[in-house]
């Protein structure tokens, strides 16, 4: 029976203990972590505030308004047509969103699969693309929906995302490269064309990348509004970054009178669907940064 003890005892001894710092550093981590969550939920806290606050309390430091004036929401709701604004922004980031996915994952699967002379040239010429400013092309692409007989309609808004994106190009290209090349020939010898290689095998095997595109795009067309700025020209067109502008536009207009309480509530309006967007689809953005650099 004693040497059965000394060996129990022997053994807890053995084992490694918790070390204070350990723990004193676990502590620090979770500090440091609740210290810049709360620096990056405290600006659509306080927004949330003030759209619940009277006009003359907006911008005071009280954190609970008294009294909750839910008024604001209704003001807004009344005073522009915030649902149908809402529709526009959803089938105009939709349709961005699904053509800059489709587009780019195609032109991705080309640079990681085919082997061509010139290719890295090409590929290289894609990504140069990204240092282009925007407003260098602004007026010439304006020139062309104009000539097309597109402008005033939400075409402009989405259609150019047809053509892929350098930086969406890049991103998928890293993931394709990281599937096992043999898939694709084995495909191929039992008669795949490139087509159904790229929709059977490519496009399931990167899905996580996928729906990263797809939020990235889908959030910013939903936030753009130097687009409908320019395109759109009716207000029953306007997507909700236009309708806030024209919502600023219409309760700033009496200068120290400016309605901010109004302003603050549609602002909530137009940021809380992308919030609840990144939270369902946060987990694929997980899974995509731990799979990103693994090779089959």
């Amino acid at each position: 029976m004693s040497a059965i003890t000394t060996a129990q005892a022997q053994t807890a001894s053995a084992r490694p203990q918790s070390h204070p710092f350990k723990i004193v550093r676990r502590v620090i981590f979770i500090v440091i972590l609740l210290f810049f969550t709360g620096l990056f939920v405290a600006p659509f806290f306080w927004l949330l505030i003030a759209s619940l606050k009277v006009r003359a309390e907006v911008f005071n430091t009280d954190l609970i308004p008294d009294p909750i004036a839910w008024s604001n929401y209704v003001t807004v709701w009344q005073a522009a047509p915030i649902l149908n604004w809402l529709k526009n922004s959803v089938i105009v980031g939709v349709l961005a969103a699904a053509s800059v996915t489709i587009s780019s994952a195609a032109v991705a699967f080309g640079f990681s699969y085919f082997q061509f002379r010139g290719r890295d040239a090409l590929f290289g010429l894609v990504l140069a693309t990204m240092m282009l400013p925007g407003v260098v092309t602004m007026i010439p692409v304006f020139l062309v929906w104009n000539a097309l007989g597109l402008v005033n309609t939400q075409v402009p808004l989405w259609a150019g995302n047809l053509f892929g994106s350098a930086f969406y190009i890049f991103l998928l290209r890293q993931f394709y490269l990281g599937l096992p090349r043999e898939l694709f020939e084995a495909a191929r010898v039992d008669g795949a064309s490139y087509f159904q290689i790229w929709r059977n095998i490519a496009l399931p095997l990167t899905r996580t990348a996928l729906i990263v595109v797809f939020v990235f795009e889908f959030k910013a067309s939903w936030t753009d509004l130097l687009k409908p700025l320019i395109y759109l020209r009716d207000s029953v067109l306007y997507t909700m970054p236009r309708g806030l502008k024209a919502i600023l536009d219409t309760f700033g207009a009496n200068g120290s009178q400016m309605q901010w309480e109004v302003v603050m509530a549609a602002s909530v309006i137009v940021t809380v669907p992308i919030i609840i967007i990144f939270f369902l689809a946060q987990r694929y953005f997980m899974d995509g940064i731990a799979t990103t650099g693994l090779k089959g």
